[in-house]
């Protein structure tokens, strides 16, 4: 299963307009990706309400995976949202 470490790059953390890009990438991917707080529980990265409940803030590293055909594309292009200061 492909996963991705990256730092969430935008000053608000994973959190309202953020969090709503990331959800709408995520639920256009062809599998189903999932993020997760180092050490903590993954939860639907397709979700506005899990980002937003995940609490994920600036300069947190979280860890973004997806299993089956196109995963690989899949974690990249989230994990390039996330990294991306999406409130400039």
């Amino acid at each position: 299963m492909p996963e991705k470490r990256v730092t969430v790059a935008s000053k608000v953390g994973l959190h309202a307009r953020p969090a709503a890009l990331v959800a709408k990438a995520a639920a256009a991917q062809s599998v189903a990706v999932s993020i997760a707080k180092v050490d903590g529980d993954p939860v639907a990265a397709g979700s506005v309400l899990n980002l937003m409940t995940l609490a994920a803030g600036f300069g947190d590293e979280v860890i973004i995976s997806a299993e089956g055909d196109g995963a690989e594309a899949a974690v990249d292009a989230i994990a390039e949202l996330v990294a991306t200061d999406l409130d400039a």
